[in-house]
């Protein structure tokens, strides 16, 4: 028994050198990297890169298609969730796989999806033209594709919790004469909340590194298409080596801050957690 015991420490020690190590390659050494080389000529240099007319419109289109994908994710998150988990109907498993796709398709794909379907050779490029609405090469194709690759994220949050959940409370309450929007507002959403938030969390973030289906449907219009990913990606093969860095640590920083919000999602909703049991 002692030794198991030995050899189980060892085996856990062994485990946790090698995920710190794969961390640090992986994850901080580049972080390092990128703050290195960001200040590498001083922070003159530093920020007037950063302070630089296209990085601050790619840093505003950026938030603007976050705020976006985020605002129309949740209210589709929230409804995807509801359907799949409270009702039943034919299509069900087909509506739960499509929900998945964007997950499983290349972004690059996605953007030409996008480019054949509001494309010049699209059937719905005159009726578009006639509207005056301008889809690719212009910032509604940023939003639509940014909304695309992130639309999963909310709803598969939800998903499990709701399913978890069950719905005995929420038809004792219908019983009792509660109406829908009440049942939701005191039964259903303080069980979901921490995972809403959480959902949301994902969704910015992966909304604001998005490049793959945005570099396709953008045109690389510098000042007017290019967001923080797409903008980094210009300096970079312009040979401007430590403005790219300086624009990158922008990217970095947002991480972080993400990151920081989903920790303090994840303790709150876990401490309130042991508090109800």
């Amino acid at each position: 028994m002692h030794e198991e015991t030995k050899g189980s420490k060892a085996v856990k020690w062994i485990l946790i050198g090698i995920s710190f190590v794969f961390i640090f390659l992986m994850l901080i050494l580049p972080l390092i990297t990128v703050i290195t080389e960001a200040l590498k000529q001083g922070w003159e240099v530093y920020s007037q890169a950063v302070a630089d007319e296209y990085t601050i419109k790619a840093i505003l289109l950026t938030i603007e298609a976050t705020v976006c994908a985020v605002a129309v994710n949740t209210v589709f998150g929230l409804f995807a969730a509801w359907v799949l988990t409270k009702f039943h109907f034919k299509g069900k498993k087909l509506l739960s796989t499509l929900i998945d796709l964007p997950v499983t398709v290349s972004p690059i794909i996605a953007g030409l999806i996008f480019v054949l379907t509001f494309g010049r050779q699209s059937p719905l490029y005159p009726v578009l033209q006639d509207l005056d609405i301008q889809i690719v090469f212009a910032v509604p194709g940023i939003i639509l594709a940014t909304i695309f690759v992130t639309f999963p994220f909310i709803s598969r949050e939800l998903i499990p919790v709701l399913e978890a959940q069950g719905t005995d409370e929420e038809e004792a309450a219908a019983l009792m004469g509660a109406k829908g929007f009440t049942i939701f507002r005191k039964i259903t959403f303080p069980h979901i909340k921490w995972a809403f938030l959480y959902g949301i969390v994902l969704c910015a973030a992966r909304a604001m590194g998005e490049f793959g289906a945005v570099s396709v449907l953008s045109g690389h219009l510098r000042g007017k298409t290019n967001t923080l990913p797409l903008h980094v990606e210009i300096l970079f093969n312009e040979f401007k080596y430590v403005p790219a860095f300086a624009v990158s640590s922008i990217l970095v920083m947002m991480a972080v801050l993400i990151l920081i919000i989903r920790s303090v999602v994840e303790y709150i909703g876990k401490r309130e957690s042991d508090d109800v049991r």
